[in-house]
């Protein structure tokens, strides 16, 4: 409920607050019920469940018309890679020649086995439910871990924080002490926090590699059509091209993703028709490679080479992470329905029909798809193979951005300007500086590598490096959330593991040949990603320990020197508990304040949006006449900041909401009619009673222990005095109104952060220069949160930690 909450000395659940506004006197027909009374210290339990929110949409809601729309949608927007895979496959295998016929049928086995149990099997028939309310993606699968376990290093969960609506998921019931145990070794053990922590920054570094290397290769290999072009021609026109697709990113996709669909269905139209033409045409016993005892052959007779080739093999997989990771713009069932219907058949026959053009032409193994073109549809398929290419590096740059934007959320990415460029289509963000590193990126690995078997084993290391972390997460989410039996999760982890490990050795093996470059880049990003994360959590931890007391409000009440002026102070803080240091630091150099002063604290939730509804969250902080509240922003990661003016008139309404909510209650529990109840129904024991206590500066409800009290009807008894010092809640709300007019100006404290005297060299190296680096070199967070200038006040502090 947006803007449920109370005052500092109770808390209320579950208030029907649209029944409210409708009819005041609601409350007063009701009695107060014990259970919603309550003493709290903190910000806990103030959110209830939203009443007539629904749930979030499943494919299983989805009508048919809605879910063959998306899986035809689905097939522009996550298919391009894995679909431009046959353009180099064969290429990037047999590297040198084809020594033996019989290898192509290993091969051939060896690749429709491949995308039988990786794509289709382990992503598209399991991988693909492991989904956060829809969306998929390694930074998914960890958020959805942290909602089950706390196993996140910064201490803000919260246990409103699970009454949110997408918050929880239904899961199975069976296996739950095992369950149970697993999560409190996870939460206990430091070290399998860390774990989870490193594995889950790796994986969203190797896919900010693939956004690197998937449009060098896919270009490269695209552009090596052109006959008679040379190495040098090819790499400048590949240059050429990237640079223009890095150049219209700001644009968004949704400008040009109307013909991606329409492009990519031409393209898997062209390469299974080539396929099967090329399969009756010149060998149709290739068949016979669905035979697995072809592969045991390849190996007999290969050894060493055949393990080698792997590295070229994995690449008909490239793309595979991305029906999970961009899951979240369709549905399981469209992404099923696509990949099974289209997808599969089409990259099958395309395999198949190289592998019988090869079995006459195994010279032509170099250039193998477009050698095996028939020459009318030559220049044709040309064309939509270049399409194509610009469609896959297109999906891999946006999965970059959202994967960052998601980062953002778990304050282990600097921050960045993260612009949405869509208002159809959801997550789809542009970041202008990580698109022009992404760039300069790219323009080097082309101009350096040159060719696609080079790129290619750099390719193969960032593909199944991602791969073997998804199986690690999903297997922990089966043991953890799923509560699936373990025969199944020892079979899920055995085989894929098993299958993914082989292919890892193979690609680790041409490590020297280009491999480093993936591992080379995560290694840079995880650097980067870690110092920033820990920093954070440091100063978080220091601000928790050093918050002020809520009685320094107290305090000020009776300071004449603290001048109030006109307007809404919005104080940022990230503590979500408590009042921060920085308020009382600011107060000693500038000794005013507004007339309203909202604590304002912008918190991420590890779900992937959060309702506006239930976004807010306040709290009034004693004396409730001064006119000081907490207000904790919830946001998923993929929602986004509004702009000021959006956001400012966001927070007013529910600050209004949480004010007249707050006060039906107070008048709810001082019911007259409850206290003729009570003196029907006998003394209200002194131990249990709820009193009413006033004072010149405030008036609040105090709930105490009791043993054994006194219920009638499901209700306590109620005893009040009123107090002819209390503003009635419209008053109130007039006060908020009329600071609103005066304007709003926001407050920031600038917290430089120190690493003590005695501490070791790394925590200095990070703290004293890692940190201040990264913090110059990218946004403040008055330009990401898109403050006026004109209406900031910064305030300096430094932390010593």
């Amino acid at each position: 409920m947006a803007g449920a909450g109370v005052t500092e000395d109770h808390q209320p659940q579950g208030s029907t607050a649209a029944a409210e506004e409708e009819n005041p006197n609601v409350m007063r027909d009701r009695k107060v019920s014990w259970g919603r009374l309550r003493r709290v210290d903190s910000l806990k339990q103030e959110a209830g469940n939203v009443l007539g929110k629904g749930e979030h949409q499943s494919s299983q809601q989805a009508s048919w018309s809605r879910t063959m729309s998306l899986a035809f949608q689905s097939i522009g927007v996550i298919y391009g890679d894995i679909g431009t895979s046959p353009l180099y496959v064969y290429a990037s295998t047999f590297t040198d020649q084809i020594r033996d016929k019989d290898d192509i049928l290993g091969v051939l086995s060896l690749i429709i086995y491949t995308i039988i149990l990786v794509p289709m099997i382990k992503y598209v028939f399991l991988v693909l439910w492991a989904n956060d309310n829809g969306d998929g993606g390694t930074f998914a699968l960890y958020s959805l871990i942290c909602r089950y376990a706390k196993v996140s290093f910064i201490p803000n969960d919260e246990p409103e924080d699970r009454q949110l609506s997408n918050y929880r998921l239904d899961t199975p019931s069976k296996q739950l002490r095992r369950a149970e145990k697993i999560k409190d070794k996870v939460e206990r053990s430091k070290s399998a926090k860390l774990l989870l922590f490193l594995a889950t920054i790796l994986g969203t570094s190797m896919v900010i590699g693939d956004g690197v290397l998937t449009p060098c290769i896919s270009v490269l290999s695209a552009v090596g059509g052109i006959k008679g072009l040379g190495k040098d021609a090819v790499v400048y026109i590949s240059i050429a091209i990237l640079v223009a697709l890095f150049c219209v990113q700001r644009f968004g996709t949704d400008k040009v993703g109307f013909s991606f669909a329409p492009a990519i269905c031409l393209w898997f139209l062209f390469i299974s028709g080539i396929g099967l033409y090329n399969l009756f045409k010149h060998d149709i016993r290739v068949l016979r490679a669905f035979n697995p005892v072809y592969i045991v052959d390849y190996f007999r007779r290969n050894g060493k080479d055949g393990w080698v080739s792997l590295g070229g093999i994995v690449l008909c997989i490239t793309g595979t992470e991305a029906m999970f990771a961009d899951l979240g713009h369709f549905n399981v069932l469209a992404v099923q329905i696509s990949f099974s219907g289209i997808v599969f058949p089409s990259l099958l026959a395309a395999y198949i029909g190289q592998a019988a053009y090869l079995t006459k032409f195994p010279e032509h193994v170099k250039d193998t798809f477009y050698d095996s073109i028939p020459d009318p549809l030559y220049w044709p398929t040309f064309i939509v193979a270049n399409a194509a290419a610009i469609i896959a590096s297109q999906a891999m740059i946006s999965g970059a951005f959202a994967i960052i934007s998601q980062s953002l959320a778990l304050s282990c990415f600097p921050r960045v300007k993260v612009v949405h460029t869509s208002t159809k289509y959801e997550g789809q963000v542009y970041i202008p500086e990580v698109n022009y590193l992404l760039m300069i990126a790219c323009v080097v690995v082309t101009y350096a590598f040159k060719t696609t078997d080079a790129i290619g084993h750099a390719y193969g290391i960032a593909v199944v490096a991602v791969m073997l972390i998804t199986t690690c997460l999903v297997t922990l989410i089966m043991l953890m959330i799923w509560k699936t039996k373990l025969l199944w999760i020892v079979v899920f982890f055995a085989v894929f593991m098993s299958i993914e490990l082989v292919y890892f050795s193979s690609v680790l093996y041409k490590f020297t040949q280009g491999g480093y470059l993936p591992l080379a880049l995560a290694l840079v990003l995880m650097m980067m990603m870690g110092i920033w994360h820990y920093a954070q959590q440091q100063r978080y931890i220091y601000e928790l320990t050093n918050k002020v007391s809520s009685s320094y409000v107290q305090e000020l009440v009776n300071n004449h020197d603290i001048q109030r002026i006109p307007g809404i102070g919005l104080l940022y803080s990230e503590l979500v508990q408590g009042i921060p240091q920085i308020f009382p630091h600011f107060l000693s150099n500038v000794p005013s304040i507004h007339s309203v002063v909202v604590l304002v604290s912008i918190k991420s939730i590890p779900i992937s949006k959060v309702a506006l509804d239930e976004r807010f969250l306040f709290r009034q902080v004693e004396p409730k006449s001064y006119r000081v509240f907490r207000c904790v922003v919830r946001y998923g990661y993929k929602d986004h900041i509004e702009e000021p003016q959006e956001f400012e008139r966001q927070l007013v309404e529910n600050l209004k909401n949480f004010i007249r909510n707050e006060n039906f209650i107070l008048d709810g529990a001082a019911d007259p009619e409850d206290q003729n109840s009570d003196a029907g129904g006998g003394r209200v024991p002194q131990s249990g009673m709820l009193s009413r206590r006033s004072s010149a500066s405030a008036v609040h409800v105090v709930a105490e222990e009791e043993e054994t009290p006194r219920v009638s009807s499901g209700s306590i008894q109620v005893r009040s005095a009123q107090s002819s010092s209390r503003m009635t809640g419209e008053e109130e709300i007039e006060v908020v109104q009329k600071a609103m007019e005066k304007g709003v100006f926001y407050l920031i404290g600038e917290a430089e952060v120190v690493a003590k005297a005695e501490a070791s060299l790394l925590k200095k190296f990070v703290i004293n220069y890692g940190y201040p680096f990264l913090r110059k070199n990218f946004r403040q967070g008055e330009k990401v949160l898109a403050i006026p200038q004109t209406r900031l006040l910064r305030v300096g502090m430094t932390y010593e930690i």
